[in-house]
């Protein structure tokens, strides 16, 4: 798949049909709404190293232009960030930008993304 049909295909799921994703743009849940909300100080978000390591866990991979190569995930990030997650400041609009991604690619369906997130905000209101 060249990297125009790839992007292409990543985009035909748009937001809208992404439920977990579009829960997030419509909540507005941002790192620095969701600090002063459980009173954290960091000004980073907890999931940005994991989200810089699974970027280049990609990369680095064997099988990662299969699944998602380097220069289709940036181009999708860069178009997904500044269209379909526009509203979103960075890094959320890139953390949204690889799910949709991979959720458009099969590596992961809804319903672990929605169990997943579930996990995180349990951790929160732990």
């Amino acid at each position: 798949m060249s990297a125009s049909e790839s992007l292409d295909s990543a985009l035909e799921a748009d937001a809208s049909s992404i439920t977990p994703l579009a829960k997030i743009v419509e909540r507005n849940q941002v790192w620095s709404r969701m600090a002063a909300k459980y009173g954290v100080e960091n000004p980073a978000p907890p999931w940005q190293t994991s989200l810089d390591g699974m970027c280049d866990a990609l990369d680095q991979s064997a099988c990662g232009p299969e699944v998602l190569g380097f220069v289709d995930r940036r181009n999708e990030e860069d178009t997904l960030s500044e269209t379909v997650y526009s509203d979103l400041p960075y890094p959320e609009n890139r953390l949204v930008a690889l799910a949709h991604s991979l959720l458009a690619r099969g590596v992961i369906d809804e319903a672990e993304l929605e169990e997943r997130m579930a996990a995180v905000r349990a951790r929160l209101e732990a």
